[in-house]
């Protein structure tokens, strides 16, 4: 996984499965597409932060059997609220991390 997703991932993985249920693969081809192809998250990575936020509860977890057998990840009303503070929590560190580098929007 790249430096810049270190620490992040869990809020992107909710920032996607906002739009719907999704399969793991699903989820990282998503993060790859909405990232113009920047961040390729390796299968290693996204597994064990889909059980950690399982684990949590933001996610709730189905097998889904639409031809191949494959688990499918739904955001939780707890992980919409997760989400919530993420985004609200990252546009004010980025705001004023922009504020120290001396960037203008």
């Amino acid at each position: 996984m790249t430096p810049e997703l270190h620490g992040h991932l869990d809020l992107m993985l909710l920032a996607v499965l906002k739009d719907g249920p999704l399969h793991g693969y699903a989820l990282i081809t998503e993060l790859a597409r909405r990232s113009d192809q920047a961040f390729q998250v390796p299968e290693g990575s996204v597994y064990p932060a889909l059980q950690r936020l399982e684990r949590r509860g933001y996610v709730q977890s189905q097998w889904s059997d639409s031809g191949r057998r494959r688990r499918t990840y739904a955001l939780t009303a707890v992980g919409q609220r997760q989400l919530a503070t993420g985004t609200r929590d990252w546009w004010q560190f980025s705001a004023r991390l922009n504020c120290v580098l001396g960037v203008t929007a």
